[in-house]
C-alpha cells in the first residue's frame, strides 16, 4: 500500500466523515456546555465568553478579593465587575469500530460496506467531540488504545489514518477484542460493530471494560439484508471469516426462522448493555447515518456533566 493510495483514503474517510457531523445541529455540542454545571469537579464546559477559563461577568461582592475586579469592564458600565471562572475538565471518550471481515459485506455495489459505514461514523463522532471540547482515544482492531487521549484536528486526522489503513489492508481474522487497555477515569467508550459474534464472547470482550466502571454506548451497523434475507430460490452463503459455504435450496423458506434468531440475538446484545448501563443503537447501511449520529451524540454528552 502506497502513502499517496492510504491518504487518498484517509481523506475520503475525513469528507464523508465531515458530511455526517455538518449536518448535526451545531447547537447540540453548544447547549450541552451552557447545562453544564460549573462547580468544582463537575465537567466545566459552558462559558460566557471567550477562552478556556472564562465563565461570565458579575458584579462585585464582599466575598470577592480587589485582584478579582475586571477594571475594563468596571469603567466601561460603571458598576465593579469581577471576571468570574471556571474549572474546566474535558472529558475523555474512546472510540472503536469494527473492520473485521465481516464487516466488509454489502449487499449492493450501490451500498458502503458495513466498515466503511462504521469508519465514518467514528470519524464524525470524533469530530463532533473534539468541537464540543473532549478528548478521544481510538481503540485498534484488537481494543488497545492506539496513542493517549487527545484533543484537535490533528487527532482526528491520525484517527482517519489508522482506520484507512485497515480498510485497505486484507483483513485479518477476527475475534472480539478484550479491550484490556486501562482507560481514563470517568471515561465513555463507543463501540460500532455489527456484533453477530456469539453473545458469549461479546459479553466476555465487554468485561474489561465493565470492570473499569466506565460509561459505553454500542451501535449494531448492518446491511440491508442482513436484517431481511430478502433472497430467494437456491442460495449459497459463504463465511466472510471462513465459516465456509452453506447451501439453501428455498432461501425464502428459511427467513422467518433466520429473522426470529437475528431478534433473539439482538435482544441478547441489549439484555448485555443494559446490564452494564450502557446504551444500544441500530443502524442500517442503507439509510443515512444522521439520525443515528444525534441520538449517540445525546446519548454519550448527556454523561458528560
Amino acid at each position: 500500500m502506497t502513502l499517496a493510495v492510504k491518504r487518498k483514503e484517509s481523506h475520503r474517510l475525513r469528507v464523508a466523515a465531515d458530511a455526517v457531523s455538518a449536518t448535526l445541529p451545531p447547537l447540540l455540542v453548544s447547549a450541552r456546555r451552557i447545562a453544564a454545571s460549573v462547580t468544582m469537579g463537575s465537567h466545566g464546559r459552558r462559558r460566557a465568553g471567550v477562552g478556556d477559563s472564562f465563565w461570565q461577568f458579575r458584579p462585585y461582592s464582599k466575598d470577592d478579593t480587589p485582584q478579582a475586579i475586571d477594571w475594563r469592564q468596571t469603567a466601561k458600565f460603571g458598576t465593579v465587575f469581577v471576571r468570574e471562572r471556571e474549572w474546566v475538565a474535558a472529558q475523555t471518550a474512546a472510540v472503536w469500530c469494527d473492520t473485521s471481515p465481516s464487516m466488509r459485506y454489502r449487499s449492493s455495489p450501490k451500498l458502503p460496506t458495513k466498515a466503511e459505514r462504521a469508519a465514518v461514523m467514528m470519524l464524525a463522532m470524533a469530530e463532533l467531540l473534539i468541537d464540543g471540547g473532549e478528548r478521544i482515544i481510538r481503540l485498534t482492531a484488537d481494543g488497545r488504545a492506539q496513542r493517549a487521549a487527545a484533543a484537535g484536528r490533528l487527532a482526528v486526522a491520525q484517527m482517519a489514518d489508522a482506520v484507512a489503513g485497515e480498510l485497505l489492508a486484507d483483513a485479518p481474522e477476527s475475534s472480539m477484542p478484550s479491550f484490556a487497555s486501562a482507560l481514563p477515569r470517568h471515561a465513555t467508550v463507543i463501540l460500532i460493530s455489527d456484533f453477530l459474534a456469539p453473545l458469549e464472547d461479546i459479553a466476555a470482550a465487554l468485561s474489561g471494560l465493565t470492570r473499569q466502571g466506565v460509561v459505553g454506548h454500542m451501535v449494531q451497523v448492518l446491511d440491508p439484508a442482513e436484517e431481511t434475507l430478502p433472497f430467494s430460490g437456491r442460495i449459497r452463503f459463504i463465511g466472510l471469516e471462513k465459516e465456509g459455504a452453506t447451501v439453501i435450496d428455498r432461501a425464502e423458506e428459511a427467513r422467518a426462522a433466520y429473522m426470529r434468531k437475528l431478534a433473539a440475538h439482538r435482544d441478547g446484545l441489549k439484555a448485555i448493555v443494559a446490564s452494564a448501563g450502557w446504551s444500544f443503537g441500530l443502524h442500517h447501511t442503507d439509510r443515512t447515518p444522521q439520525a443515528t449520529m444525534a441520538a449517540l451524540h445525546n446519548a454519550v454528552t448527556s454523561h458528560f456533566r
